[in-house]
């Protein structure tokens, strides 16, 4: 009887780590900067600390799940422990897959847009090459594919470093100008903070794809939830850091009405034009594509692996040790999502499938804690963290269903 091939255990806590940061630091922050300002103004940098707190129960019930269950799949393998129901994760599992479809296929014809102010190739045929470069390089194999999600990731990062290393002499004034960040007490401070968290709070979501590779990383029960965690707290760092020196240097007018304030920024401090800055931007912008698909193709190998769907998806290619058929399937559905083109109304409730499914995975844990409170080898959070979680991640989604009656009538 011939062995089953599974997937490879290649990836250490650094390259789990740069793919957590390459899922989380995507191309959103190079305009985000702007829409916040325009919201808290200078109390921006205060919303992205209040978003990165919000976010970050979620993200530890996460940390927690995949050391509990270290499976591909794991938001519907956590739904599915969590209440013994295989349709509902079944659900969640597809869920996941249309959201990260649609978000791939969004940045791919993002990515198309940037690149005709480069080259003048026809759209039809740069989506295909495009997608089928991507799947290429997610089938080739997860080292491979990460190592070159990491590369982008690295470029991704430098670009925000340089904007903060141009902007110094703006952050040299902080000691004599740190009080303006300062909120007072007043309620209308506050509800633009509170506001300004709600769009930020979107810039720390990536830790739910960490776990979907969790069956090919190394020492899965230490390194994940470590990445987890250090991934929002490098996000975080960087973001409070890269808001600051903003606003040290350009007002929260002038960055508002920017569509590129990172650029905006650069050109302030250097008098040149933001050329590498957009060609960054390009990068982020295919590292979150290249990223989404392997995320969804791991979904699928999880889903089919455990029967809940046809096991020809589970097959994993013995060279390459990736799943192979899932990816081409992924591969195939991206571009012809992407070739549509009109993803707008789709692609805005990508971020209410993934709140409803954060709601759901949190109150999974919950259950499961009150079942399981200390299992052996797992590090445990209080049962109060998933409580919290859940609650949060639902005033959310019923914020964006109130945003979407609203736009209706």
């Amino acid at each position: 009887m011939t062995k089953q091939v599974t997937l490879s255990r290649t990836l250490s806590l650094p390259m789990i780590l740069l793919y957590g940061l390459g899922t989380t630091i995507g191309a959103g922050i190079y305009a985000l900067v702007g829409e916040i300002a325009n919201v808290a103004g200078y109390f921006a940098p205060m919303s992205f600390l209040l978003a990165s707190f919000t976010a970050g129960f979620t993200a530890i019930s996460f940390a927690e799940l995949c050391s509990r269950f270290p499976r591909a799949a794991g938001a519907a393998l956590y739904v599915k422990q969590g209440f013994g129901s295989e349709r509902i994760s079944t659900l969640v599992g597809l869920l996941v897959i249309l959201a990260g479809l649609v978000s791939a296929a969004a940045l791919i014809n993002g990515f198309v847009g940037y690149l005709h102010q480069f080259i003048g190739v026809e759209r039809t045929l740069a989506i295909v090459l495009v997608t089928i470069v991507l799947g290429g390089i997610a089938i080739w194999g997860i080292a491979e594919s990460v190592a070159v999600a990491s590369l982008i990731t690295l470029i991704e990062i430098g670009g925000i470093l340089l904007v903060i290393a141009v902007s110094g002499k703006g952050l040299a004034t902080f000691s004599a100008n740190w009080t303006e960040f300062i909120p007072p007490a007043d309620i209308t401070s506050w509800s633009g903070i509170y506001f300004g968290a709600i769009l930020a709070f979107y810039a720390f979501i990536g830790f739910e794809d960490m776990v979907d590779v969790a069956e090919e990383v190394k020492d899965v029960k230490r390194n994940l939830p470590l990445a987890i965690l250090l991934t929002l707290g490098i996000t975080t760092l960087l973001y409070m850091l890269l808001m600051v020196t903003a606003l040290l240097s350009l007002t929260p007018t002038q960055l508002a009405d920017s569509k590129a304030p990172l650029a905006l920024l650069y050109e302030h401090h250097t008098g040149e034009k933001a050329i590498v800055i957009g060609i960054i931007g390009m990068f982020a912008i295919i590292n979150g594509a290249l990223i989404q698909m392997i995320m969804a193709s791991r979904v699928i190998y999880g889903l089919s692996s455990r029967g809940q769907l046809p096991k020809i998806l589970s097959q994993v290619y013995h060279r390459t040790r990736t799943p192979l058929i899932a990816t081409v399937v992924v591969t195939v559905i991206a571009l012809v999502l992407a070739l549509i083109g009109r993803l707008g109304s789709l692609a805005e409730t990508t971020s209410l499938i993934m709140l409803t499914i954060f709601s759901l995975v949190n109150l999974a844990l919950w259950r499961i804690k009150r079942r399981d409170p200390t299992p052996s080898g797992v590090k445990v959070f209080p049962i109060w963290i998933p409580i919290l979680g859940f609650f949060i991640s639902l005033a959310f989604v019923l914020i964006q269903i109130n945003g979407f009656i609203n736009g209706l009538f």
